[in-house]
This record gives structure tokens, sequence and C-alpha cells, in this order.
């Protein structure tokens, strides 16, 4: 059996832990506390270590799924999350400008952990003031042929698809090294 370790990383309040608890079929394990302070009360929990969960997507091939914490206090887990990745993916608040900044920092750190295949989820899509995928590209000033995907986290169709976009990138690279 084949698995494929995919990181879900981005900022604080991303999507990251709803994305993985969406998709997995197992019960997310989580390393979530109660945030004690006023600044971050956009939710009442954050990741502190990470997220984990696992997908079966036929007898010959598994993936599993860390989620990183948001927040810079805690990205000291970034690297060690990283370790034997095959992709990931950095999830970005389409409605939250403020936030493009520090995910393309993110995307930066990752890419130098690793040069693997990588997709931007452009989540909460399906919130009116959301900045389309399009548009989030041009914020975060990637290239053309990198696949920013709009997604909504809590919609399994939609995880779903940013995931296969990955996988197939991740089996393409994988082919093109046997060869």
């Amino acid at each position: 059996m084949q698995t494929v370790k995919m990181v879900v990383t981005g900022p604080f309040s991303a999507g990251k832990t709803e994305f993985i608890r969406t998709i997995s079929e197992i019960d997310v394990v989580s390393t979530e506390r109660k945030i004690s302070s006023d600044a971050e009360r956009v939710k009442e929990t954050t990741t502190v270590a990470m997220d984990f969960g696992r997908i079966t997507v036929d007898d010959d091939l598994v993936l599993y799924l860390f989620g990183t914490p948001g927040q810079k206090r805690f990205d000291f887990m970034w690297e060690i999350l990283s370790e034997g990745m095959l992709g990931f993916i950095v999830i970005v608040d389409s409605t939250r400008p403020e936030t493009f900044r520090e995910a393309r920092n993110i995307l930066d750190t990752f890419r130098g952990y690793a040069a693997t295949p990588y997709v931007i989820a452009a989540n909460k899509q399906d919130f009116e003031d959301a900045w389309t995928p399009d548009d989030l590209r041009i914020a975060l000033k990637v290239n053309r042929s990198l696949k920013v995907l709009p997604c909504v986290a809590t919609d399994k169709e939609a995880v779903k698809s940013v995931l296969l976009e990955l996988l197939y990138s991740i089996l393409e690279t994988m082919d093109l090294e046997a060869e």
C-alpha cells in the first residue's frame, strides 16, 4: 500500500482544521486549545501542534493529512510536520486580505523545506466578500502555473477537489522520478 503525506498549512483561522475534519474518514486527532487572548477572538480555539486525518483513496492508496498551527508562535512545528511530506496545501481565507502577506510567507517557508508539489486553496468562496482565486493569485504574487483553487472547507466535494489536484501533481512527480 502506498501512503502519501500531505501538509495543510496557512495563516491563523484560514480553515485548516475544518478542511481536514470535512474529509477525514477517522476522527481528527487535534491539538486545539482555548484561546486566552482577546486579540484573536476570530475563533474560540487554536491548533497548537497539529491536526491529523486520514483518507483511503482505494486499496492501494492512503492519504495522511497533517494540519499545521497557523499562529507564528507555533511555527517551530512547521519543519517537523513537513518531514516526509510529498506535497502541501496553503489554505488562505479569501475574505481576510490582511492575512495574504502571511500566507505568502508560509508558502515560501514550506517551499524551502522540500521541493514538492503544492497548491493554494482560496477558502471561504461561499462568502460574498471573498477574493476570487485569480485576484488572490495576483495578491500573493504567484506564477500563473500554480494552481489557486476555489474552496469551502466545510464542503466535502470542494475539499476533495483540492486534494485531488494536489494528489495528481504528486503522482505526476513520482512518475517522472521513476523514469
